[in-house]
């Protein structure tokens, strides 16, 4: 029986069922690929399709004065972000957020062009923005724009100590001060957000993979009462005399604790910087601007000195009647100072007496005390891009070179090292190490101090009460008069130094204008240093006052127990002592500038004793056998001590000077 052939139709239907059996294999192995073999590489691949992770910032720790008042806080705050891709009109965006968030309308169009361009579907156009500009932006209900969380940051107290705490660029990271040298403890670590989205690109679901951890908050020195009287008055001081830069430092001297710090000219770190020469403004003067310190330097000089050298406050020592020759090369005080004592001549800012005194130190050992005394290093305090001036090694003096050093030139410091070299003197003979953060405390848990090395035996104790008894001296008899404290006693130093003209190759008519000081003399509990550099006056002119006012207001708020009962007497000024200095190997001295309008000069004491001292006045001894000088001075009660022999050639103090209770009368004879 032969086979019954198949319909068309049968045919068809059997092709169709093998068709409809291949496509089902397909599927199915196109299922298993899906499903088993490619699993994992399609669901990461529909993952990054449909969810975006994005970075929340952690907020920044806190940065405190030494009270807790708040100097720098992190806020909530909000961006906005552009998806590019899903924008239907490019000229409508730009006009909605040129209006709505006071955008540039050309900077906006061109950043949306390159995303756009480059297929960019995220594209931040404002950070930080304020609660009314969210406010506008989501009631627009737009889908291709999205508001993501942020943090802002602020600096409640405005300029104040803005050098020293610094700034941070626009993504919130620092770039100056103790925001950038901390940056790593007070960012904090980022969180991350995932964000679901829909087949058009509109988010409908949020998730946080990872919170933000905030910063650790950094508790400094500072105290802003005192930094806002130092502020104050460096600025009003900076712009009165036109100078170019200034810098404070206060700073308690056992502990090196730095009390305040400032700079001129400041900024407010709450501003953006637009222009090229905001940055300048930003710089931190007291320890990133080294400067020549002219006759404060003189402090370091006359200490060795006293240990070096075994002179005594009342050692005399001739001051060549304003002149000294050496080598080639002329150098003169303003005044022409005879034979006198060596605390006077620190009073008196002798340029002559001060290069003496080097001379019997030699240059070896005054370089090994400048060393010491912390110059010519950093000093490693927290702040970025500190200086650590320049001191010379001895193989680069030049034959004169110890002369130059004695008078502070030759050499360039900082205010922060002259700060500290002062505190040697204040607390006994020690150099402490500078510190501004104090403690550091992570959230939630407790506050980690942050201790300093110990401090270096610099002077004998008898030696540094020596030079306060000397720089007192200073303030009451010399040229720092202006420094005098109502209800304190003061010690201090003035000093001005010639800055150099590098076109003219000669030093020029203007100056490095300081003066470092500390009160009460008998224990100090504040040192001050002010520099104000490119004026056209005497440090005892322009920077004492300054002294004077940031002082006076830091021991109040310290609460330290006045000393003095008298009030502080009107300061009459003496002129400061001119720190002419010659050429390398042109042997005369620079010309001499016009003198300021003319100051009162202090007399000597044998014509205006000190207010503050009493006693019996000294007799004239000149010219009498020391047989004679005792019998004189015993009848009178008075110590004397004398070296030489001969006939008496120089006395201190001078006749018909009041002789404090308990100073000895010197004299020294000669053949």
């Amino acid at each position: 029986m032969e086979p019954v052939p198949e319909s068309q139709g049968t045919r068809r239907l059997r092709w169709l069922i093998r068709g409809a059996l291949v496509w089902a294999l397909v599927i199915f192995a196109r299922l298993i690929d899906l499903q088993v073999i490619h699993h994992e590489q399609y669901r990461r691949q529909a993952i990054r399709q449909s969810w975006d992770e994005l970075e929340v910032p952690a907020p920044r720790g806190r940065i405190t004065d030494r009270s807790g008042e708040t100097l720098a806080i992190s806020i909530p705050a909000e961006t906005i972000v552009l998806n590019p891709k899903r924008i239907p009109d490019l000229s409508v965006a730009v006009d909605i957020f040129t209006e709505v968030l006071g955008l540039d309308r050309e900077r906006l169009q061109e950043r949306l062009e390159w995303a756009v361009a480059h297929r960019r579907g995220y594209l931040p156009i404002k950070r930080r923005i304020s609660r009314e500009e969210a406010k506008k932006v989501r009631g627009m209900n737009l889908d291709w724009v999205e508001i993501h969380p942020d943090s802002l940051r602020r600096y409640p107290k405005g300029t104040l100590a803005a050098n020293v705490i610094g700034s941070v660029d626009w993504w919130g990271e620092g770039n100056a001060g103790l925001e950038l040298s901390w940056n790593e403890r007070l960012r904090g670590r980022p969180g991350t957000l995932r964000i679901m989205r829909d087949a058009r690109g509109k988010a409908i679901e949020t998730e946080v993979l990872s919170p933000p951890e905030p910063g650790a908050d950094v508790g400094l020195s500072i105290d802003e009462r005192i930094q806002y009287f130092a502020d104050r008055a460096l600025h009003r001081a900076a712009r009165q005399w036109r100078a170019a830069s200034g810098s404070l430092v206060a700073m308690n001297p056992k502990t090196g604790e730095i009390l305040a710090m400032s700079s001129y000219p400041s900024f407010d770190p709450n501003r953006r910087v637009r222009s090229p020469g905001e940055l300048r403004r930003r710089v931190n003067q007291a320890i990133t601007t080294p400067f020549e310190p002219g006759s404060v330097f003189k402090i370091v000089t006359l200490s060795a000195g006293l240990e070096a050298a075994g002179l005594q406050p009342s050692t005399l020592i001739d001051c060549g009647n304003g002149v000294i020759r050496l080598f080639r090369r002329r150098i003169h005080d303003i005044h022409s100072y005879g034979t006198m004592p060596l605390e006077k001549v620190l009073w008196k800012s002798s340029n002559i007496g001060a290069i003496q005194v080097a001379l019997r130190v030699g240059e070896r050992p005054l370089l090994e005390y400048v060393r010491r005394f912390g110059f010519g290093r950093r000093t490693g305090i927290e702040l970025p891009a500190e200086s650590a001036g320049l001191v010379r090694d001895l193989s680069q003096w030049r034959r004169t070179s110890i002369a130059s050093v004695a008078m502070g030139h030759e050499i360039s410091v900082t205010t922060l090292q002259l700060a500290l070299a002062t505190s040697v003197i204040a607390n006994g003979g020690l150099l402490p190490r500078p510190r501004l953060v104090l403690w550091t405390q992570r959230p939630g848990g407790g506050k980690e101090t942050i201790e300093g090395p110990p401090p270096q035996r610099v002077l004998k104790p008898e030696t540094a009460i020596a030079m306060r008894r000397m720089m007192e001296g200073v303030v009451l008899h010399g040229t720092g008069t202006r420094a005098r404290l109502a209800g304190y006693s003061a010690g201090g130093k003035t000093g001005s130094a010639q800055i150099f003209d590098f076109e003219t190759g000669r030093y020029s008519h203007r100056y490095n204008a300081s003066f470092v000081g500390f009160a009460p003399v008998q224990d100090p509990a504040v040192v001050i240093v002010v520099t104000l550099n490119g004026v056209d006056r005497y440090g005892g002119i322009v920077a004492a006052p300054v002294f004077r006012e940031v002082a006076q207001a830091a021991l109040r708020i310290l609460g330290v127990v006045p000393d003095v009962v008298k009030p502080a007497p009107e300061p009459v000024e003496a002129e400061e002592a001119y720190d002419d200095l010659a050429l390398a190997g042109l042997g005369d001295a620079p010309a001499r500038p016009p003198r300021p309008a003319p100051e009162p000069a202090v007399e000597e004491a044998s014509v205006t004793p000190s207010p503050y001292v009493f006693g019996p006045r000294a007799p004239n001894l000149y010219g009498k056998t020391l047989r004679r000088v005792l019998e004189e001075t015993s009848r009178a009660g008075l110590r004397v001590e004398y070296s030489g022999a001969g006939l008496v050639r120089a006395q201190y103090p001078p006749p018909g000077a009041v002789l404090p209770a308990g100073e000895p009368l010197v004299v020294e004879l000669a053949r």
